[in-house]
């Protein structure tokens, strides 16, 4: 399937003076009724068009741009919240998401952000954004083969990107070219642009509705004043993918509380004590109740962790030179270790849940499942099992994090 009916342009007014308090309390009956519809859209492959654009426009992703230039001026534990709350009601939304997350918090970390002042009236007015550089070309990771020719006021690329993320509700795509010299170009063109097609083609187990489909660029035509070249020049802080990572911890975090959400209500309202149970509702049950008792707990965990790595980010912001590679490091371990625990305590309290019920806890219609499916899914964009390491080799040595955007 290819989405080519969109418009040029942003959906939505521009917010003014947005809050974080106010974004919140506007959200909150958007998610409320995301929850609600899960289990079902995901099971019909349906798109939570209106409530992502909703979303949007309730200014969800400017928490974090600053004040000074019409954002809420949150923090970046007040952005991980939101982004828990919302994985909490729909993860895949959520990953959906993660593209206009990420623009947004480049801009408030970098005031040299390209086309800062162009994205943030955009986010303002409440687009949402698409971005990759994956391509399966053969080539080593991180390699380019999508082409950009030079013509008169610009180039004309052709390619093939995946894992497009929020690429169906997106209103901008972003990505890279290599020139007929090598030289590697980035650009953000609207996605109606001639030539750029969405595919609808991501079949994971998990997160399906996270429009992480194909993006085909045939000679689409990006102007000059659309491009820019990577400088390079090294940052104090080399780490500019910790907030990434925090970011698909945070939805683990979400599916945690998702799990636990779904326990309780099952508990509550379907839920029948097995024959042999001293109890005579499961809500009395020792075992259910332990088993809830435990699931509350890694949810808890989960969601501590990542608001505690979220301050670690944060307080990276505004230093420079050594203080500010120092701080880097030890953030990066800590959304390292966070993503570790947000991960096991997802697959766990989504096993868990089970353990609730009987048989009819499985019943398809529940769809209790695509929560294991989702935090399994999610968790493989890169192995936990390195993120233990480059933390044990830190705490042991001192020995950096990798500066791979993995950290």
């Amino acid at each position: 399937m290819t989405i080519t009916d969109v418009t040029d342009l942003p959906r939505g007014t521009r917010l003014d003076r947005p809050s974080v308090a106010g974004v919140r309390t506007t959200i909150a009956p958007i998610l409320e009724r995301l929850a609600t519809t899960a289990g079902q859209r995901e099971e019909q492959r349906d798109y939570a068009f209106d409530d992502v654009r909703r979303l949007a426009s309730a200014g969800v992703a400017v928490i974090e741009i600053p004040v000074a230039d019409g954002g809420a001026g949150g923090s970046v534990r007040d952005t991980v919240e939101a982004v828990v709350a919302i994985a909490r009601a729909d993860s895949s939304v959520a990953q959906a998401l993660r593209p206009t997350f990420l623009a947004a918090h480049q801009i408030a970390e970098n005031p040299s952000a390209p086309f800062r002042a162009e994205n943030i009236e955009r986010l303002l007015s409440g687009a949402l954004f698409v971005g990759t550089g994956n391509e399966r070309n053969g080539g080593a990771s991180g390699s380019v083969s999508t082409t950009a020719t030079r013509v008169d006021g610009g180039y004309l690329v052709t390619g093939t990107k995946f894992y497009s993320t929020g690429g169906l509700y997106a209103d901008y795509f972003s990505t890279q070219a290599a020139t007929d010299d090598g030289t590697i170009i980035r650009f953000t063109i609207p996605v109606a642009r001639e030539g750029l097609h969405r595919i609808d083609d991501f079949d994971a187990v998990g997160q399906r509705l996270t429009q992480s489909g194909s993006t085909r660029l045939d000679s689409v035509r990006v102007h000059d004043h659309e491009v820019f070249v990577a400088d390079d020049v090294s940052r104090d802080n080399p780490w500019t993918g910790s907030f990434a990572q925090l970011y698909l911890a945070a939805v683990q975090a979400g599916i945690a509380a998702a799990a636990l959400d779904d326990a309780i209500e099952f508990v509550r309202d379907r839920a029948r004590p097995i024959k042999h149970s001293t109890a005579a509702a499961s809500i009395d049950d020792p075992y259910v109740r332990e088993t809830v008792g435990e699931i509350a707990a890694r949810a808890q965990a989960a969601a501590a962790v990542v608001a505690a790595a979220a301050d670690a980010v944060h307080a990276v912001r505004g230093l420079t030179g050594a203080p500010a590679r120092t701080a880097g490091a030890h953030a990066a371990v800590q959304v390292a270790g966070a993503g570790v625990i947000a991960i096991e305590s997802a697959l766990r309290s989504a096993e868990l849940l089970f353990d609730v019920g009987g048989g009819s806890i499985t019943d398809r219609a529940l769809g209790f499942d695509r929560h294991w499916r989702n935090a399994r899914t999610a968790a493989n964009h890169n192995p936990r099992q390195w993120k233990t390491a480059v933390a044990g080799a830190y705490h042991l040595t001192g020995e950096e994090p990798p500066t791979t955007g993995l950290f």
